[in-house]
């Protein structure tokens, strides 16, 4: 249960706490860019089975490999781009909870 709870609250509470608190000219905005964080799981489609609660997807799906968090990272320091960094390193920091207490 506190697997659940965290991997599902960084991925749905957390960007809510983001945006209301760090971005309040702009919060809708960057709440639904930090809520569509969660597109990059799209990569699941690409393995078999689609879903498996006991796989680790950081390092397995394409989209969750460490030359991609490396690029999500590089988004962080360019204006333009800085929301959806943070947006995919929240992601990408729920799965490696989720990883971490499996």
């Amino acid at each position: 249960m506190l697997r659940f709870t965290l991997h599902y609250g960084i991925h749905f509470i957390v960007p809510f706490f983001i945006a209301f608190v760090f971005f309040k000219e702009k919060r809708s905005r960057v709440l639904l860019i930090l809520l569509a964080g969660i597109l990059i799981d799209v990569d699941h489609v690409l393995a078999d089975p689609i879903f498996d609660p006991e796989r680790c997807s950081i390092g397995f799906h394409l989209l969750h490999q460490y030359w991609a968090i490396a690029v999500y990272f590089v988004l962080l320091f360019f204006k333009k781009t800085s929301i959806f960094g943070i947006a995919l390193l929240l992601h990408i920091l729920a799965d490696t909870v989720d990883c971490l207490l499996m």
